[in-house]
């Protein structure tokens, strides 16, 4: 019998704030990763697919985002590269809505895990869906930018972006 193999397809496209890789597999938007971002997986045995469907459907969403006309996003995701805790803390910044913040501890109190913090930034640290599913908006308990994987200058630039002001 044979296996059966994952086909992962990816396209670049510039950001304001530089490249981003999108990539895909069949059951949805596999990740979004800017240049340099720490937690990116090898790419090695992926297909450019700039024509892929859901990829051109990403690219023009998160071209809308930075434009300031798309404020959530609407693309099937494929977050099995995360554990079951992974994908819970990954699926509830989805919720933190566009233009607010929350706190590490807010998101550990509301999954039910008050004295999971710790474990719910190392989660957020590994969100393969930089913007689309909005880590940056996710602070210190101070209030302070803390850890982004993209780098604390594009999360500061996102929220920024967020409050009206110019991403670039």
């Amino acid at each position: 019998m044979k296996a059966t193999v994952m086909l992962r397809r990816m396209h670049r496209i510039q950001t304001p704030l530089g490249g981003l890789t999108l990539a895909a597999t069949d059951q949805g938007l596999f990740g979004a990763w800017f240049d340099q971002q720490s937690h990116r997986p090898g790419m090695e045995d992926w297909v450019m697919a700039p024509d892929d469907p859901l990829l051109q459907r990403a690219a023009h969403q998160v071209g809308e985002y930075f434009a300031g006309a798309r404020k959530a996003f609407d693309l099937p995701l494929d977050l099995s590269r995360g554990t079951p805790f992974q994908q819970q803390v990954w699926g509830s910044l989805a919720q933190v809505p566009y233009g607010s913040t929350t706190s590490y501890a807010v998101l550990a109190a509301q999954l039910g895990r008050p004295r999971a913090v710790r474990a719910v930034g190392a989660a957020i640290g590994r969100n393969p869906m930089c913007v689309i599913l909005p880590c940056h908006r996710v602070l210190g308990a101070d209030g302070s930018l803390t850890g982004y994987a993209g780098g604390l200058d594009r999360k500061r630039r996102l929220l920024a972006l967020e409050s009206g002001a110019p991403a670039g």
